[in-house]
C-alpha cells in the first residue's frame, strides 16, 4: 500500500513515504531535498544516469534537480525525505553562494542519524526551536561530509527563459511568445532548454504551477484558491498533477498541514 505523509516545521517540510506501485513523474523542487532510504531500495534517474538508493542510503537531490521516482521491486520501500528552502540551508551552512552536492547517495551514519532525528521531531510536532537546533546539527553532519561543490548559476538564456515561465504561471503556457522573444524556434528552444535543465519547458512551467500551489496551500489553508490563482482547471486537475510529484492530492496535502 503507498502511503505518504508530509508535516512542516521551521520552515522545513518533512516526508514519510511508503510504496509499492506509485511512480513519481519525472519532476523537480525547489527546495534541497535530502533523505534516507529506510527499507528497500529506491530507484530513479537523474542526470541522465539511473540511480539505486539501498538501505541506509542517504538521497541528495540539488533545487531544480529533474528526477523521477519508484520502488526497485515488488518489495516496495520506505523512506524519508526533507525539503529546505535553499536559501534557509546557506543561511544555516554560513554560506553566501549556492552550492550543489556532487554526489547523488552517501553512505553516512551519522548523517543518517541526524535526519532521521530532524525529521522524528517534524513528524511529532515538537517545538520549532527544537527542530531548528536540530537543523543545526543536521547541517553540521551535512558540511562534514563534504558532498558539495560551488554551483555554476544558469546562463542567461536559460535564466531569462524561467523566468519568463514563472511569469505565467496562472496561465497556459505561451510557446510560442516566449520563443519570439528568445529569437528561437519552438524546437530549437525545447532542444536547448531540455539539455540544460533535464526536463522540457512544458513540465517546468507545470512543476512551476504545482509549487507555487503547494505554497499557496501552506500559507492560505485552501484548495481552491491555489486553483484559481494557479490556473488550473478545477480541484481534480490540480488534484492529479499534485499526486504525480507528491504522492498525495493537494486537498490531502493540506490536511497534513492542519
Amino acid at each position: 500500500m503507498d502511503k505518504f505523509i508530509y508535516k512542516k516545521s521551521a520552515g522545513i517540510t518533512a516526508l514519510s513515504a511508503s510504496m509499492t506501485d506509485f511512480t513519481y513523474k519525472k519532476h523537480s523542487h525547489k527546495e534541497y531535498a535530502i533523505g534516507v532510504t529506510l527499507r528497500g531500495i529506491q530507484q530513479y534517474n537523474l542526470d541522465g544516469s539511473l540511480q539505486l538508493s539501498y538501505e541506509n542510503g542517504v538521497m541528495l537531490f540539488n533545487p531544480e534537480q529533474a528526477h523521477d521516482g519508484r520502488a526497485h521491486d515488488e518489495a516496495g520501500l520506505d523512506y524519508v525525505m526533507l525539503y529546505i528552502e535553499p536559501q534557509l540551508l546557506l543561511e544555516v551552512m554560513e554560506k553566501k553562494d549556492i552550492v550543489r552536492f556532487s554526489t547523488p547517495i552517501v553512505y553516512d551514519n551519522r548523517l543518517k542519524q541526524r535526519i532521521l532525528i530532524l525529521s522524528n521531531a517534524i513528524f511529532s510536532e515538537k517545538d520549532e526551536a527544537l527542530c531548528s537546533e536540530l537543523l543545526l546539527s543536521f547541517t553540521d553532519s551535512l558540511i562534514q561530509t563534504n558532498p558539495s561543490t560551488n554551483y555554476k548559476k544558469d546562463n542567461t538564456f536559460i535564466s531569462k527563459a524561467k523566468d519568463m515561465l514563472h511569469t505565467n504561471l496562472d496561465h497556459v503556457l505561451k510557446l510560442d511568445e516566449i520563443c519570439k522573444e528568445l529569437h528561437l524556434s519552438k524546437f530549437q528552444f525545447i532542444r536547448l532548454f531540455k539539455a540544460h535543465t533535464g526536463i522540457s519547458p512544458y513540465q517546468y512551467f507545470l512543476n512551476g504551477k504545482i509549487e507555487r500551489a503547494k505554497q499557496l496551500i501552506e500559507k492560505n489553508g485552501d484548495v481552491y484558491s491555489a486553483v484559481a490563482e494557479c490556473g488550473f482547471v478545477d480541484l481534480t486537475h490540480l488534484n492529479k498533477h499534485f499526486k504525480s510529484v507528491y504522492g498525495i492530492t493537494a486537498f490531502e496535502y493540506m490536511s497534513h498541514l492542519n
